[in-house]
């Protein structure tokens, strides 16, 4: 989840464009940046909280229908999650800009033209040819599990469905450029250049993130990057990848709700995340069921 990236918005506004502060904090001194290695006890909890926000996942898909409404599939999430022992990370999370509208849901629920933070509501039924993009967090031993999926309602253009299967692709591509040996850069490079070999644009104003104890930790990991820079990649991080693509313009804007995230053009867009851990070899994808 994102949330991370809204958290600098106040000071944002005072250095220019989102995305060149991005980039400015990105390329800054690395020796600052907070990253903190995990041992492997640790690791098995984030193992044990991504299944579990996996299971919460798998069980919203299988609701997903003409006739469903958001608010079902939210109360299905948090079941699921609460009957594993474990919380809901999403829930009540502060608005970093009103601090008196908390997020009031334990899974996020964006359709068609909403990128991310959709809230959930019984007046937002699924209709056939919709796409939904279903974001969920969760809370295990003090460890958090973080992750996203699209998906279309019923039957789906063909545009839809491409647009879809990208950008899961294009997860799996950053996924297998986080080895040791390389760069945060190679990670964003390998999103972005599958985004863009297929003909859509990335989001800008929001990036993946480290997770751990918090949902979010350093760094920021942007859908775009250059090869060979930023942070060196060593055994025992742990981060969430999410590629976040447009069919149209890479712009976006925040709905009068102050949460839901949508393309200006209201062209569709679509999301997928997992949490990964770096090894020794292949990173391990600790959000699966």
């Amino acid at each position: 989840m994102d949330f991370a990236f809204m958290v600098s918005r106040s000071i944002l506004a005072k250095a220019g464009t989102m995305r060149d502060t991005l980039l400015a904090a990105w390329a800054g001194d690395q020796d600052e940046m907070a990253i903190i290695i995990k041992s492997r006890d640790e690791i098995a909890l984030m193992r044990e909280a991504g299944r579990i926000n996996a299971l919460a996942l798998e069980a919203v898909r299988q609701a997903v229908r003409p006739g469903v409404s958001t608010a079902e599939l939210n109360a299905i999430a948090e079941e699921v999650i609460r009957s594993h022992h474990a919380l809901p990370v999403f829930l009540h999370y502060p608005n970093p800009t009103y601090t008196s509208n908390p997020y009031p849901a334990t899974i996020t629920a964006s359709l068609n033209d909403e990128l991310v933070h959709g809230i959930p509501s019984k007046r937002r039924v699924l209709k056939e040819g919709d796409i939904l993009s279903v974001d969920c967090g969760c809370t295990f031993k003090g460890f958090v599990g973080d992750s996203a999926f699209t998906v279309g309602v019923g039957v789906v253009s063909p545009e839809a469905e491409r647009l879809i299967r990208i950008t899961e692709e294009a997860l799996y591509q950053g996924i297998a450029a986080a080895r040791v040996g390389r760069r945060m850069g190679d990670v964003s490079h390998a999103i972005q250049a599958y985004a863009e070999s297929h003909g859509y644009n990335v989001v800008r104003e929001y990036t993946g993130h480290g997770v751990g104890r918090d949902m979010h930790e350093d760094p920021l990991i942007p859908n775009w990057g250059t090869p060979g820079t930023e942070v060196a990649l060593r055994a025992g991080m742990t981060f969430a990848l999410e590629p976040m693509f447009m069919l149209g313009s890479p712009k976006v804007y925040t709905k009068r709700d102050h949460w839901t995230v949508a393309t200006k053009d209201h062209k569709l867009c679509a999301h997928w995340e997992h949490t990964i851990a770096v090894t020794d070899g292949e990173a391990e994808i600790l959000t699966l069921p």
